[in-house]
């Protein structure tokens, strides 16, 4: 009896490859991206009172993209309990209107960094994230939403 051939799965590239995405564009973008947030009147002094060495920080975020976009498996920390600590100055948890002027800023930087299928694929995971967050951070705080439609763009539906 003869041997049956081994089977031999072939998996499609991560999509990150398929829109272009590389390391060094991950590592451009959450540099960019980084920079405006570290700027803003809003994000800036959050970030700040949370960061106070970036260089990790901004390694760890390259990480986090390359898993995501890349499936590199690089990226092994827990966002919700890091995102469950941070406060606004008055003391406020992370809310809608954190997540959504972040979403301004990181599609802002992805349009003005990357080709359109890279900058939309970025932004389409950029969006799903920041909703997991924030309805987690809303669950963790016993606010419960209303059930709306996702907070992507317009333009990613």
């Amino acid at each position: 009896m003869e041997k049956p051939e081994p089977r031999v799965i072939v998996r499609p590239p991560p999509p990150g490859v398929e829109a272009g995405i590389d390391e060094q564009m991950i590592r451009n973008v959450v540099h960019a991206f980084y920079a405006r947030i570290r700027a803003d009147e809003m994000l800036g002094p959050i970030f700040s009172a949370h960061i106070t060495d970036w260089d990790p920080h901004l390694e760890k975020m390259c990480r986090f993209w390359s898993s995501v976009l890349l499936m590199t498996k690089s990226y092994d920390g827990k966002p919700v309990p890091a995102h469950l600590k941070v406060a606004d100055a008055r003391g406020k948890s992370l809310g809608g209107e954190h997540f959504a002027h972040w979403l301004e800023l990181f599609r802002a930087t992805v349009r003005d960094l990357c080709p359109p299928a890279a900058a939309d694929l970025f932004i389409d995971r950029a969006e799903r994230i920041a909703q997991s967050l924030q309805l987690s951070i809303d669950w963790q705080h016993g606010r419960l939403p209303p059930i709306k439609a996702p907070i992507r763009s317009a333009s990613a539906i």
